[in-house]
């Protein structure tokens, strides 16, 4: 492979990760105005429409029936894992449970890789592997204003965690030849699995925002922008994959966390432990490690 083809594949999954990221930010805000379930609900038919529009502007794509199957079951795995993200989200510290949600969404990922798909990425990239892993689960270990962990929102990060690492996974069985269709199946079905969600067990609704909050009376607006920049992170993250290792490219895209964390300390009124400091230090340490590798 060469090295170009390598860059763009650390690009493009990096900027899945600024995607992601921003994302989880316009959908935490809008999930402390609304149902988290509405969120979520309203984000992922946006992002089926805008798959919709970006199918037809892109060039022609061969996609086998398996590669339907795939973005389908990995769609499936994005709509559990924003449900569970945005409930968190709706009572919990942000620069706390969107790391959670990474720590098992590139955990998983990393080891079924690994272990069952034979990836050997350059001793140097598993270097950065091993040190992001424990540095995203520093970054969580943050507190609320008040400087207790609310439990039930960290329980909600973990449960996104297993929708996270489903989605990442199954993507990354979908042929290249298949262009964007398995993002659009993707999205079909994360509608499903949020709607599904919603007549099953998340009866949950976030706490009102005040009049002063930055999300009072834009919700939807933000609902939709977190829906759209999640089906392009998804895309890029797609088309990483085209060119490096899963491994690496999982690791690359859930850095995500590091976007949150910044918006929470500097416009929320969050705050860091020294733990979540570190987490962050490492977790830069560890995509140059990857970059360089």
């Amino acid at each position: 492979m060469r090295q170009s083809d390598q860059s763009m594949g650390v690009v493009l999954a990096l900027l899945s990760a600024l995607g992601y990221g921003i994302s989880d930010v316009f959908g935490g805000l809008a999930s402390r105005r609304i149902s988290p379930v509405r969120v979520a609900l309203i984000g992922q038919v946006a992002g089926l429409c805008a798959a919709a529009v970006a199918l037809l502007v892109v060039a022609a794509a061969s996609p086998a029936g398996a590669d339907l199957v795939w973005g389908a079951c990995s769609g499936v795995g994005t709509g559990l894992a924003m449900v569970f993200l945005f409930r968190g989200l709706s009572r919990g510290a942000m620069s706390v449970v969107v790391p959670v949600s990474a720590v098992g969404g590139v955990a998983l990922p990393v080891l079924v890789t690994a272990a069952f798909l034979g990836e050997r990425p350059p001793a140097l990239a598993w270097v950065g592997v091993l040190l992001a892993l424990p540095a995203l689960w520093f970054i969580s270990g943050g507190s609320d204003r008040s400087g207790t962990v609310q439990r039930a929102a960290v329980y909600d990060g973990l449960g996104a965690s297993g929708g996270i690492a489903l989605q990442y996974l199954c993507l990354a069985q979908a042929d290249a030849s298949a262009g964007l269709w398995p993002i659009l199946t993707g999205r079909a079905a994360a509608v499903a699995a949020v709607l599904v969600a919603a007549v099953t067990f998340m009866r949950h609704r976030g706490p009102r925002a005040t009049a002063t909050s930055p999300v009072a009376a834009r919700p939807f607006t933000f609902s939709v922008a977190a829906g759209v920049l999640a089906a392009a992170a998804l895309a890029a993250y797609l088309y990483a994959l085209r060119t490096e290792f899963v491994t690496v490219t999982v690791v690359l895209a859930s850095l995500y966390p590091v976007v949150p964390v910044i918006v929470g300390l500097a416009f929320l009124g969050e705050r860091l432990r020294t733990s979540q400091v570190a987490g962050l230090a490492g977790a830069l340490a560890a995509a140059i490690l990857i970059v360089v590798a």
